[in-house]
């Protein structure tokens, strides 16, 4: 039987990438929308890749009939699914695409977003989104909060490595590269693409990356003390994918036998033979995460590299693999869609 589903904040990207992946899924039917600022509209004009699907028209959330919805996708900017979710049926289930609920302590999202939680209640009960660790708690869960996209990408690199004891904790480095749809859809000058296209440059270096919270918490706590990674993000001149480099003390085939090893029987992660390296061209439009490992010049030292799209796997596919979860659905459903290539 299908079940029915709510997609609050439709008319950005990652609304519009669930819209695009639940439109082939065997068993959700969307049943309503919501974007505030273009309500009234159809889906066809906000994304007219979209025109042939019937969909609902966007509408305002509180206009919104939730008793007959299973689950709630919300697709809303940081510092807004709080307040948004606090007001949804308790007995709603629920996947954040957002920061809101990443982060189990409220001090630790204070520190990181710069304003207080103001759903702390909520985020009691809210389980973390990272797929493939999370699983038996997600099944559970009612409230599951989505991962980053960065975080996710870079989790898959490292947290196995971290698990199985191959590496040396105090020297991580993770060098990032971010598809600009990562940034959103809101007009910003300088994703212009007179401003973009051409160059690239790295941004919030130094230990400024929110993303560094759910780091610091997931590696962490895989650990057993306190681990913290240096990273930089980089903004690149393509529309989605994102490449993670990880530099790491530790020896190179360990290492690849810790990832071959932890993601086996993972329908979505796919370690690639020693010595070849991830591209995101694989992985464009898929809910697929590719990961390589090769040796470094430098003895007893591995470089990990690995590509997700940072819509799909990175943020909406993710949620629907978790909704599948929730609603006791076949986890893979709606998301075994093949690489766009070229």
């Amino acid at each position: 039987m299908s079940k029915n589903v709510a997609i609050l904040g439709a008319s950005g990207y990652t609304g519009a990438e669930l819209v695009r992946l639940i439109a082939t899924h065997p068993d959700l039917r969307i049943t309503a929308l919501s974007g505030d600022r273009k309500a009234g509209m159809a889906m066809a004009e906000v994304f007219p890749f979209l025109a042939h699907l019937d969909l609902p028209v966007l509408t305002k959330i509180e206009e919104i009939d939730f008793s007959t919805v299973d689950l709630a996708f919300c697709a809303l900017p940081h510092a807004t699914s709080q307040a948004v979710i606090a007001d949804l049926p308790r007995d709603l289930k629920v996947v954040d695409l957002s920061a809101d609920f990443r982060l189990r302590d409220p001090a630790e999202y204070e520190k990181w977003y710069g304003k207080p939680h103001a759903a702390v209640e909520l985020q009691k009960e809210a389980v973390y989104g990272l797929t493939e660790f999370y699983r038996d708690d997600i099944r559970t869960a009612r409230l599951c909060a989505g991962t980053g996209c960065n975080a996710a990408t870079g989790q898959y690199a490292i947290r196995p490595l971290i698990e199985a004891g191959v590496i040396d904790l105090d020297e991580i480095v993770l060098d990032l590269k971010n598809g600009v749809s990562g940034a959103g859809r809101s007009l910003k000058e300088n994703l212009l693409h007179a401003e973009l296209s051409g160059g690239t440059h790295a941004y919030s270096a130094g230990g400024t990356h929110r993303h560094l919270g759910e780091f610091d918490q997931e590696f962490s706590k895989a650990a057993g003390r306190p681990v913290m990674v240096q990273f930089t993000p980089h903004l690149m001149p393509f529309n989605r994918g994102i490449l993670a480099t990880v530099y790491v003390r530790g020896e190179p085939q360990a290492i690849w036998r810790a990832l071959a090893d932890r993601y086996r029987d993972e329908p979505f992660l796919h370690v690639l033979p020693f010595g070849q390296l991830a591209s995101t061209r694989s992985v464009a439009g898929s809910n697929f995460v590719h990961l390589g490992v090769t040796g470094d010049r430098i003895p007893g030292r591995a470089i990990v590299v690995a590509a997700l799209d940072n819509l799909t796997k990175g943020s909406s596919g993710q949620a629907i693999q978790n909704a599948n979860l929730m609603l006791g659905l076949k986890e893979t459903a709606g998301l075994m869609l093949a690489p766009v290539f070229p």
